[in-house]
C-alpha cells in the first residue's frame, strides 16, 4: 500500500516512517511533486488535519493522510493550540516560540500541558481521524537537543526529561503523534487483511 503522508516537516517524516510497518510505502509531498503550501485556515487542530488530507486527495488523487499537532498549555486558555507552530509569528521558529511561551508563563503557577495529534486519513474516499494525547508540563528553561518544535520545554507526565532528552523510540511509544499514528496503523492493518 503507497500513502501520502501530507507534511514537509522531515522530522515529523522520519518519527512517522520508524513506525510504519514494510507493508506500507510513505511518499511526501516532495515525492507526488507538491510543491506548493497547503492551506491550514481551521480553527481547530483536527480542522486543519482534515483540510489537508482532502486538499491532497482532491488536487493530487492520491490516498493520504495529514497530521495536525497543538500543544495546549491550561494556564493559557489551552494556547499556543491550533497557532503553536506560528506561536511567535509567521516565520515559524522553534526558538521564537518556546521564547514567547515561556514569557507567559512567567507569573503563572500551573504549568500544565498536553500535545494533541489528529491524524486525519482519506482512504477509499473514506474519511478517518485518530487522535493521541500525551499530558504533562511545560519546564522553566530548556532541556535536551534531540527531537524539534517545543520538545525542549515539554515533559511528559511520569518522567522527569523532556522529549528533548529522550531518544526516538520512548518518544514515539509515550507521546501524542506516536499514540495517533499507532491507532491509525492498526485501522491500516485492518483494511489491508
Amino acid at each position: 500500500m503507497k500513502l501520502v503522508f501530507a507534511t514537509n516537516n522531515l522530522n515529523k517524516l522520519k518519527e512517522v516512517q520508524a513506525l510504519l510497518p514494510s507493508t506500507i510505502t510513505l511518499l511526501s509531498l516532495k515525492d507526488i511533486g507538491c510543491l506548493e503550501d497547503i492551506p491550514e485556515t481551521q480553527a481547530t487542530i483536527e480542522g486543519n488535519a482534515i483540510q489537508k488530507a482532502e486538499y491532497i486527495k482532491n488536487h493530487y488523487g492520491y490516498d493520504c493522510f495529514a497530521d495536525d499537532t497543538g500543544l495546549e498549555v491550561e494556564a493559557l486558555n489551552n494556547e499556543p493550540g491550533v497557532f503553536s507552530a506560528r506561536y511567535a509569528g509567521e516565520q515559524r521558529d522553534a526558538n521564537d516560540n518556546m521564547d514567547k511561551l515561556l514569557s507567559e508563563l512567567q507569573t503563572k503557577n500551573d504549568r500544565t500541558a498536553q500535545f494533541k495529534t489528529v491524524i486525519a486519513l482519506h482512504l477509499n474516499d473514506e474519511l478517518q481521524t485518530f487522535t493521541g494525547i500525551c499530558k504533562g508540563k511545560i519546564t522553566k528553561e530548556r532541556h535536551g537537543e534531540k527531537g524539534f518544535g517545543y520538545d525542549p520545554i515539554f515533559q511528559p507526565k511520569g518522567y522527569t526529561k523532556t522529549f528533548a532528552e529522550m531518544d526516538l523510540e520512548l518518544k514515539n511509544n509515550i507521546g501524542h503523534r506516536g499514540k495517533a499514528v499507532n491507532k491509525l496503523i492498526a485501522f491500516l492493518l485492518l483494511v489491508n487483511s
